[in-house]
């Protein structure tokens, strides 16, 4: 495991891939396969999960239910009954929804989508029978599988060892082993994948993303709003590779996060949140944006949002996790007058520890769908005037004012 791959905002997150031996065959057993995302705000996207690892002897895979792999290998060996795949490291794939029944398996099919633990913690397993031969037929005699990869869909995560576990699920005697992975952002990208606006009613200065805040490397093909290229057919086609094509922006990033201070009450201040995809090639299903602010222990509504706090150490409860309604607003669309959501949120003020001064009103960390978003440089922000400033301004323009008022008699 990578130290960088420790999130302080979600300790415990991973991913764990169970495989539950469920009966024996002539040449090997019959295994259930699960994975489960323990990750709270990190959820896998389409087009989805990709699992591998490398077979201990020789082993091959006779069939599978509820996902395929992606080649079959060399199989000239076998004549007659020919295996799923033969290959050394198989790569395994979930299937589409829709496919036949005889095809399915529990918690299989669909393509290979799996939702934040904290956000769907249904949606958050996927899962596939596979019959594997030429494996040994007893306890002493399999071998655990190695070198287990996933992609998520794209890099990301690391995998360890397998682990023998008690088996949770099939209540027999046989074989089950874990293997643990986690995500690092490090990993995935050098480069952060969103940043973060500011603006409050008390300051007319709005802070911007930093300039290149997710670097400059696609500025030579990224595409102006205004252009005829912004509205050509087939703009919004996602790639193979899923590289993407991005609106012309200073920041250069998929997502913006502007977070805007926007009323204060006497018990209560308001924040409107606003998310903008500027990714013609990407629609975000299930999307997650997760705040650190001290202020979020006292939430009071959320307006268009779903909110959930989360409270990885029990002391402390100063970050939450927004997310879209289903069916109203949990598909961000591709960039585009569509490409927004955006909620509100009021918040109860604590008269000991609340102030608008020195940037406290603004978000520590802002995550979205589990990557950190690059903020402003705090000397940025939009401070809170002075208001001895303010009252001389205001005293000399009355001043002026009835001086004029004077001459005029």
């Amino acid at each position: 495991m990578f130290l960088d791959a420790f999130d302080p905002l979600d300790p415990t997150g991973n991913i764990t891939i169970k495989w539950d031996i469920v009966s024996w065959t002539a040449d090997g057993y019959v295994a259930a396969v699960t994975m489960s995302n323990f990750q709270m705000y990190r959820s896998i996207m389409n087009p989805g999960w990709t699992l591998g690892w490398q077979w201990a002897k020789k082993e091959v895979i006779w069939s599978m239910v509820g996902a395929q792999t992606t080649e079959q290998g060399d199989c000239s060996k076998f004549k007659g009954n020919v295996p799923h795949c033969c290959k050394k490291n198989p790569i395994v794939v979930d299937l589409l929804p829709g496919v036949p029944y005889n095809q399915q398996f529990s918690n299989c099919c669909k393509a290979g989508v799996m939702s934040a633990w904290g956000q769907d913690p249904t949606g958050s397993v996927s899962a596939f029978q596979v019959s594997v031969g030429l494996a040994g037929t007893s306890n002493k005699t399999v071998k655990l599988p190695k070198n287990f990869n996933l992609l998520g869909p794209g890099l990301g995560y690391t995998c360890g060892p397998g682990k023998v576990v008690p088996s949770t699920v099939f209540l027999t005697p046989d074989l089950t082993w874990n293997v643990t992975c986690t995500y690092s952002q490090y990993l995935a990208s050098r480069n952060p994948s969103c940043c973060v606006s500011f603006s409050s009613f008390y300051n007319e200065t709005i802070t911007p993303c930093p300039t290149c805040a997710c670097r400059c490397q696609n500025k030579n093909n990224c595409v102006m709003s205004d252009s005829k290229q912004a509205h050509r057919k087939g703009i919004n086609t996602p790639r193979k590779d899923n590289a993407p094509l991005l609106q012309c922006t200073h920041h250069m990033c998929p997502i913006r996060v502007h977070w805007h201070v926007k009323l204060n009450y006497k018990d209560y201040w308001r924040v409107k949140i606003a998310i903008t995809n500027f990714n013609y090639r990407m629609n975000y299903t299930q999307w997650t944006l997760v705040a650190q602010h001290p202020n979020l222990n006292s939430v009071t509504q959320v307006f268009s949002f779903d909110y959930k706090p989360l409270v990885p150490y029990e002391s402390i409860n100063d970050t939450g996790m927004f997310y879209g309604m289903k069916f109203y607003n949990d598909l961000l669309m591709e960039a585009g007058p569509q490409g927004n959501v955006q909620s509100e949120v009021l918040l109860g003020k604590n008269k000991d520890t609340f102030t608008f001064k020195q940037g406290w009103a603004f978000p520590r960390k802002v995550y979205f769908n589990g990557d950190e978003c690059l903020l402003p440089p705090p000397d940025t922000y939009p401070f809170l005037p002075n208001s001895a400033k303010i009252n001389s301004i205001a005293v000399s323009a009355m001043m002026l004012s009835l001086l004029m008022f004077i001459l005029t008699l």
